[in-house]
């Protein structure tokens, strides 16, 4: 079994310090084999803003996938956004925006959907799907497969936010499903959320889950309560468990479980 931590929209310059301290404890208490980070780790892309993001990390023990999200281009400074938008990105968190982890059980790639020229949305181009086709196809079966961006390919069938699905994804899911592609993992709306790609793009014999991870740690919440996820992982089958800030408690407290097990039509809700 694996175990996966997945944050997302940390927000630094837009913290709420209480949260820090909790949130290292409870990961550390949950061990996992990688934490995976879905972008948005600045507020602002400033230098002190990357310094603090960067320091958190390195408070997280173990291997790290970690993509940038929107916050992360610089927003006022135009030639930068422009002509280095990730250069300070680089420079303090990862000179690989793009990152790939894989063992025995799962290959996790991520894949970076942050553009300058829009502000808020993203985009993912046929390129960036065939170098993580490159990474996943040839993998053997049995290996759950994995796609971390910042901008998700769906969002919650109520949801108001569909403007902000990520660019080409009607383009990218279908080439993903080639590859047997499992979970598909992002933030940017700050809400936790975890669906089915069937519902949107009518693949047959493909579904994939879309699992959103809310604000671990922002004071941007939307409404929502901080929080995160923990997947754990085995043998076709995923527990997604969901933790929530409780501020009566002071802790991230465990909020219940979603088990989908993988059977011939894709990811399903496990029955027992």
């Amino acid at each position: 079994m694996r175990t996966i931590v997945h944050l997302s929209d940390l927000h630094f310059g837009r913290v709420d310090e209480r949260l820090l301290e909790p949130l290292r404890r409870q990961v550390a208490k949950l061990a996992p084999h990688l934490v995976v980070v879905s972008g948005d780790l600045t507020q602002r892309a400033k230098p002190a803003e990357f310094r603090a993001a960067r320091a958190f990390l390195d408070s997280l023990a173990g291997p790290q996938v970690v993509v940038p999200g929107n916050h992360d281009v610089p927003y006022y400074n135009v030639f930068q956004r422009f002509f280095q938008p990730l250069d300070k990105y680089r420079r303090f968190i990862a000179e690989d925006v793009e990152p790939y982890y894989v063992d025995a059980e799962i290959a996790v790639v991520g894949v970076n959907t942050a553009r300058s020229l829009v502000f808020k949305g993203g985009r993912i181009n046929r390129e960036q799907v065939d170098r993580a086709r490159a990474r996943l196809c040839t993998l053997p079966e049995g290996v759950t497969k994995i796609i971390v961006t910042h901008h998700p390919f769906d969002v919650p069938e109520a949801s108001t936010e569909a403007h902000q699905i990520v660019g080409r994804a009607q383009m990218a899911i279908p080439l993903l499903a080639e590859c047997g592609a499992d979970l598909l993992l992002s933030g940017h709306l700050h809400d936790t959320h975890t669906g089915h790609t069937r519902d949107r793009y009518r693949i047959e014999g493909f579904n994939a889950l879309v699992v959103q991870a809310g604000t671990a740690t922002s004071n941007r919440r939307r409404e929502q309560p901080n929080s995160f996820n923990a997947l754990r992982i085995e043998a076709r089958r995923v527990a997604i468990d969901r933790y929530h800030w409780d501020e009566s408690a002071d802790h991230f407290a465990f909020n219940g479980t979603e088990r989908f097990q993988h059977t011939s039509a894709g990811w399903a809700v496990a029955l027992g």
